[in-house]
């Protein structure tokens, strides 16, 4: 007799009932999606599902972008919908709508999933209609926008420092790095490379040997005597977080905190003999690192600019009238 189990064929009424009982106790963080697909947003987490078919899933033809809401604001929506347009250009994804469209789509997700704090991210796929490579096959392109409570990382991040280790991952090719695409396998071996070795992350290390990044985020350094350094974004992804902290570092270097900032090739010695080190994302905000590759980094704890930094993004994320759009919530 056969031990195999015989695989049932679903109606649409049972596979419903499926994707419902399938709902994991983490999708309790997912809010709202809007689906081109579906024509509108569910907040069921069991419809938050994409087609098979659509060459974001089977293809990686897609990018995508992230915007923190805050207070029932979106923090920087403008500048993350504009890269994430650029990146479409690059990967040659067509809009399904135009820009104001889409900002509008995204605003209306945030306000039905009635959140007031969290996440919110978008993606733009080539679409539909087929398993093939070239998109040619696709019956349109797709947008998908999420609300979600990202977790956060641990507090000790701040108290205490990261530690970092030099990643053995080849950096994506700068076409690559600069389009905010799904394609991070990379980014993700960073992160499991980097917890093998018992530290928090990694960094990349271009073909010259110069710093790079992170494995979604930027990095900076302060130097000895108070120089904040960053690589040129020619072969990075410019991130919007960082364009941001770099106007807080010139208010530093006006109070005389900071002597200058220099955009330019950071070697791995420099970087090691900096005073300080940090990490920079729309996620993990400013994070001192105070360990590289087991070695300390200045006297081992979080610097003092690290610290500025993120309380200058903290009274940003909060009052910056130039920087917050507002959620158009339903009345209650």
């Amino acid at each position: 007799m056969s031990s195999v189990t015989k695989i049932p064929i679903l109606t649409r009424d049972e596979a419903i009932a499926r994707l419902q009982d399938a709902v994991h106790a983490k999708a309790a963080n997912f809010y709202a999606m809007y689906s081109s697909a579906l024509g509108g947003i569910v907040t069921d987490p069991a419809l938050m599902v994409l087609p098979l078919d659509d060459h974001m899933v089977h293809r990686g033809h897609s990018v995508f972008d992230t915007a923190t809401l805050t207070g029932g604001m979106l923090y920087q929506l403008d500048p993350h919908l504009d890269r994430l347009l650029r990146s479409a250009e690059l990967a040659r994804v067509p809009l399904p709508f135009p820009r104001e469209e889409l900002r509008q789509i995204i605003l209306d997700t945030a306000a039905a999933s009635r959140q007031r704090e969290g996440s919110v991210r978008y993606w733009l796929s080539a679409g539909p209609g087929g398993f093939g490579l070239g998109p040619a096959e696709c019956v349109g392109s797709s947008f998908y926008v999420i609300v979600f409570n990202q977790e956060l990382y641990p507090a000790s991040y701040y108290t205490d420092g990261m530690k970092v280790i030099t990643s053995n991952i080849p950096i994506k090719p700068p076409l690559f790095a600069r389009i905010k695409s799904t394609n991070y396998l990379p980014n993700v071996l960073v992160v499991l490379e980097a917890k093998d070795r018992s530290a928090d992350n990694g960094i990349f290390i271009d073909q010259r040997g110069m710093v790079a990044e992170s494995s979604n985020m930027n990095v900076a350094f302060v130097t000895k005597d108070r120089v904040f350094r960053h690589p040129v974004f020619d072969a990075i992804l410019s991130g919007i977080t960082i364009q941001r902290v770099l106007q807080f570092a010139e208010r530093l270097v006006q109070q005389g905190d900071l002597k200058e900032i220099r955009l330019a090739d950071v070697s791995v010695s420099e970087g090691r003999e900096a005073a300080e080190m940090m990490l920079i994302g729309s996620s993990i905000k400013i994070a001192p690192v105070v360990e590289w590759d087991g070695r300390p980094i200045g006297d081992g704890k979080p610097g003092p600019i690290a610290k500025m930094l993120l309380q200058l993004w903290e009274e940003d994320v909060r009052s910056a009238a130039d920087q917050l759009v507002r959620v158009p919530y339903p009345e209650l």
